[in-house]
């Protein structure tokens, strides 16, 4: 069953997912060679306690940290740990976080240190096909119409989309109807409606769609062994129009990153 969302709530919403916005943005500036997971971890935990909430991944399912960090062929749900991190790395953060009863939780694939061309163009496409997704989420439209706009812009460049993991509803539960696919069909699955709240968040891999997992019975990574690139945002229905919950305007602040494409999605344009 979908749960529709009051503007009471999604704000609400917009609260818990911009503490993990200011989570990631923290993140931005510690990623970094020699640095380990674990060590970024516990800084995340930190982080959101100190701006009143509960990290929301933790203890989830009896997943046992903060984050799922996941480098390089690893797709999502790694867990951290003390290897350091070495130049060349990339690295998908994924964070949630939990306040006044609602969760906010979105992801970024990070660079460590100077990144291989061919790696810097998959986490670009991963990126703006995010962007694709989510200006189909409107009223009217379709669940298809939101993983056809991410699939076709991802395998129109050669990459391999994920089809075992996908997107969620959001909200008071970390995963909530409907199920957000980055494949599809336009016209195809649910409809959307005014005051719906989803996670849309492409993994797109460097080759194959097909999949592993580790023994741990967590991490996900790529069959063959190449990068995968991860980013998700909340949104949600606003006047029939997307309207983004969470931001990675902290993130580009730090790295220093250049760009307007999330205005296109907000009634209000963001200042931080």
């Amino acid at each position: 069953m979908i749960t529709i969302k009051t503007l009471e709530e999604i704000e609400l919403m917009r609260k818990s997912a911009l503490i993990v916005s200011k989570t990631l943005g923290m993140l931005a500036g510690e990623v970094k060679p020699g640095v380990s997971t674990l060590y970024l971890d516990k800084l995340a935990e930190a982080f959101i306690r100190d701006h009143g909430a509960e990290p929301g991944f933790l203890g989830l399912y009896d997943f046992p940290n903060t984050l799922c960090m996941s480098p390089n062929a690893q797709i999502v749900h790694g867990i951290p740990n003390k290897d350091p991190l070495i130049e060349g790395d990339i690295i998908s953060i994924d964070c949630g976080a939990i306040k006044n009863g609602f969760y906010g939780d979105h992801a970024y694939t990070f660079e460590v240190g100077e990144i291989d061309p061919e790696t810097k163009k998959l986490l670009e496409a991963t990126k703006q096909s995010l962007y694709e997704g989510v200006r189909q989420f409107k009223e009217g439209n379709r669940v298809g119409d939101v993983g056809f706009a991410i699939q076709k812009h991802t395998e129109d460049l050669g990459y391999g989309v994920v089809r075992e993991l996908v997107g969620h509803g959001l909200g008071r539960k970390m995963h909530e109807d409907p199920e957000m696919p980055n494949y599809g069909k336009r016209g195809r699955g649910k409809k959307f409606t005014e005051g719906m709240v989803v996670a849309i968040e492409p993994m797109i891999n460097m080759g194959t769609k097909n999949i592993n997992q580790l023994s741990d019975g967590w991490t996900i990574l790529t069959k063959d062994g190449k990068p995968s690139a991860h980013f998700e945002h909340d949104v949600a229905i606003v006047n029939g129009k997307p309207e983004l919950l969470s931001t990675f305007k902290y993130i580009d602040a730090v790295l220093g990153n250049e760009t307007t494409i999330e205005d296109e999605f907000r009634i209000i344009p963001l200042v931080i």
